[in-house]
């Protein structure tokens, strides 16, 4: 069977719907990141239609046994991620079972960028899903424990539902 749009694009064989490659989209800056809707979906992709975006690849079972087996792929969906987690301050480090995600030099500065933009936790809702899904399971469950310490302190900006979401996306 011929590979997929998304597995093209994360093979570097094929750009998104809009001609940005995958290299192109990791070189995002912070602006461009907070405020273009339509990446996100490539970079962590779901088995549901995108509501805010028609042309986001939607994920396969195939895709999802090819992320399994190929940990060439599973390397770069943790390159998107260390990406998103740059976005929101956060810093990855170890890796399988020792991963760890933790508080970044940056943090206090990046927070007060998107601790008031529920679309971000949206957006935290699909990485933390897509990691589960596509083989990184360790790297969901340290986000998911980032996260928890992050609304031990901001339960006012992201309430018990948003951490609700994340549990259950984590757990996929």
């Amino acid at each position: 069977m011929a590979d997929s749009a998304l597995l093209r694009f994360y093979r570097r064989s094929r750009e998104d719907h809009r001609g940005r490659s995958l290299d192109a989209v990791r070189a995002f800056d912070t602006e461009r990141l907070e405020g273009t809707h339509d990446f996100i979906q490539w970079l962590f992709p779901l088995p549901e239609p995108s509501g805010a975006s028609a042309h986001a690849p939607i994920l396969s079972r195939d895709d999802i046994a090819a992320f399994l087996s190929d940990p060439a792929l599973r390397d770069e969906l943790r390159k998107s991620l260390d990406v998103m987690l740059a976005f929101y301050g956060l810093a990855r480090s170890g890796s399988g079972e020792e991963t760890a995600i933790r508080r970044g030099a940056n943090y206090a500065m990046r927070s007060a960028e998107w601790l008031d933009r529920p679309h971000n936790f949206l957006r935290l809702s699909r990485i933390l899903r897509s990691l589960a899904l596509l083989g990184c399971k360790p790297e969901a469950r340290a986000l998911l424990a980032c996260l928890e310490e992050i609304v031990k302190e901001n339960g006012w900006a992201l309430g018990s539902d948003t951490l609700s979401y994340w549990r259950r996306a984590a757990a996929s």
